[in-house]
């Protein structure tokens, strides 16, 4: 199944970003450290230019940690870029993303200007959150679903800082299509467009593929199933989820793996690698 959703607001913020990106001295981009790649805007890299970036990876409690550091040094490779990792009520880690902002700007004069600072992120990131933590004060609107933030708006930071918060929003067409799952699972994606099974047999795959483990201590698996929906089968009747008929109820199953995943039950995971995105780009285009 393909998965897209890119409603009428996203169109329109994506016509605001890219009339508002030229005239900043900064972008921050945030992303989910469990997704780094498929939670990066691909319109960032066109509409940035030349202008400094600071890939803030969101999440980091709940991502591998060491997938993350490759992470980092992968992002970090590509021209005026820096990566840095967060979790969440850290607000002194928070703040030193201003000290870093200012590294990145050398020549501006902030006694004749405000540094202008444009924040991205794609739908349930934490971006506004951060945005709180930043302003020290309720700036942004926040929630537990994603595409909380509709329209743009500047914020005063300490130190002459103007942050342009702008909405969430993603690209009309997820690619390659494991992207789209990717996002599904990290709650990027609002439920009621989604095929609940579907996105959890995409989950329940990876998980026996690179979390075998994590999945037998959780699920208490002497044996791992064969493949996904052995798992989901399996996970039911440990769990007792059945409907008439004793048939498993795969969609209560779903939403455990789903819900288990996204508050970090399982273990600190990571859907992707650098290595595995590299692949699929080459498959791509081959």
């Amino acid at each position: 199944m393909a998965i897209n959703w890119f409603p009428g607001h996203m169109h329109k913020a994506r016509k605001e970003i890219k009339q508002v990106m030229p005239q900043m001295d900064l972008i921050i981009e945030v992303v989910d450290a469990r997704i780094p790649f498929s939670s990066e805007n691909p319109l960032v890299p066109t509409l940035r230019g030349e202008t400094p970036l600071i890939k803030v990876l969101n999440k980091r409690d709940l991502a591998d940690p060491e997938i993350t550091e490759r992470w980092l040094v992968w992002l970090e490779k590509e021209r005026g870029v820096r990566a840095i990792t967060l979790t969440h009520n850290q607000r002194t880690e928070t703040l030193s993303i201003l000290k870093l902002a200012e590294e990145m700007t050398p020549d501006h004069d902030r006694q004749k200007s405000a540094l202008r600072v444009m924040i991205l992120g794609i739908p349930n990131v934490g971006k506004s959150t951060l945005i709180n933590t930043l302003a020290g004060r309720p700036a942004a609107k926040t929630g537990n679903e994603p595409a909380v933030t509709r329209a743009q708006q500047a914020i005063k930071l300490p130190d002459n800082i103007l942050l342009y918060d702008t909405p969430g929003f993603l690209w009309p067409k997820l690619s390659p299509e494991a992207c789209g799952y990717r996002l599904a699972i990290t709650g990027a994606i609002r439920s009621s467009v989604l095929d609940f099974e579907d996105v959890a047999m995409f989950e329940a795959d990876y998980l026996l593929e690179a979390y075998p483990e994590l999945v037998k201590a959780r699920y208490g698996f002497e044996e791992l199933p064969k493949d996904g929906l052995g798992l989901m089968d399996g996970i039911a009747a440990k769990r007792r989820f059945f409907g008439r008929g004793g048939v498993p109820d795969l969609h209560k199953v779903s939403e455990v793996l789903l819900n288990e995943f996204r508050a970090g039950t399982l273990g600190r995971i990571s859907l992707e690698t650098p290595e595995m995105v590299e692949r699929e780009a080459r498959e791509a285009t081959s």
